[in-house]
């Protein structure tokens, strides 16, 4: 059994079972990896992919276990690395973060530049996606640190760390009803079409809940994963905009008025969250740190010391998360 061979299944079972596509972001031969595929097979006596004449279809039971294996493996071997790389170079070396648009284009720009300047030999890689590939992402090593308010508390192999707490805001164009309104209701909220986030999507749930407590069905016609998107919509008369309170940029968006919504839905927690038995290179403590100033290198060690959910609630309950 060849190491080589561990990460060949990995990636074919990570690229949709298309060996092709596997081979290309390898950078090696198709038949290459399917005779590797073959005679580890042959060595362990089972059969890791089912086959329909030369195309793989799916992973067999068996092959599931060997696959979960092999990720633990190639990430010890990954650890090793980044061990070996802190202490052969602690400013150089790479980054990898998967998160929300609003998270990449309102919550983290200001760490990214910071961070860059002060690694600048430090390759930072961001991946955008839904609060679940996010946090598939981090579980299975793809990335290093998810960041997202949606999905992460899934997956019992991630540390999860507050960052900030965020509320909502009402976007309406200058010349709506609502932006005359003394004091905002829930109620006077239903009355109206509403524009507002994919449901699994920042907070998104908090919204629905809100509407559900008090037995009103919110009119949402249109949906996004992305703020940008909404305001756009709104502009377009489509409906009211809700989107977190961080989306709205009254240089950019002064053709809007943003309303507060912090009184009629709950507050949300941005997570950081990373896989157990992840080593932290001193940069991304630091990375941690900048973006969250209350989970320091030794809070952030604490943390991977827990075992439960529940001792990780107890570490971090005593901490007053900033508003963002």
């Amino acid at each position: 059994m060849k190491l080589q061979q561990l990460r060949y299944i990995w990636e074919v079972a990570h690229h949709e079972l298309n060996v092709s596509a596997t081979a290309q972001s390898l950078y090696t031969s198709q038949p290459g990896i399917s005779k590797q595929i073959r005679l580890l097979e042959d060595e362990l006596g089972v059969e890791i992919f089912a086959r329909s004449g030369k195309h793989l279809t799916h992973v067999t039971p068996a092959g599931e276990v060997i696959l979960q294996t092999a990720g633990e493996i190639l990430r010890k071997v990954e650890s090793i690395k980044q061990v070996a790389q802190e202490y052969s170079n602690e400013k150089k070396g790479a980054l990898s973060i998967a998160t929300t648009h609003t998270q990449a284009r309102y919550a983290l720009p200001a760490t990214i530049k910071k961070f860059m300047q002060r690694y600048p030999d430090v390759s930072l890689h961001m991946h955008q996606g839904t609060p679940m590939q996010i946090s598939e992402m981090a579980a299975d090593g793809t990335v290093d640190f998810a960041i997202a308010t949606e999905a992460l508390d899934l997956f019992n192999d991630l540390i999860m760390m507050p960052c900030y707490r965020w509320n909502r805001c009402i976007l309406v164009p200058r010349d709506h009803p609502l932006a005359q309104a003394s004091e905002l209701t829930l109620e006077m909220v239903a009355e109206h079409p509403i524009v507002t986030y994919v449901f699994g999507f920042t907070g998104r749930s908090k919204l629905d809940e809100a509407f559900v407590e008090k037995g009103l069905e919110p009119r949402v016609v249109f949906t996004a994963a992305d703020a940008d998107v909404i305001k756009t919509y709104v502009r377009l008369g489509l409906g009211i905009g809700i989107v977190a309170a961080m989306a709205y940029d009254e240089s950019k968006d002064s053709d809007l008025v943003a309303l507060d919504a912090s009184h009629l839905f709950a507050s949300s927690v941005t997570r950081i969250g990373c896989r157990k038995g992840t080593f932290l290179r001193g940069y991304m403590y630091e990375f941690i740190e900048d973006f969250a100033p209350h989970l320091t290198r030794e809070v952030v060690q604490d943390a991977f010391g827990q075992h439960t959910k529940a001792e990780l609630e107890e570490l971090f309950s005593h901490l007053k998360l900033p508003v963002y």
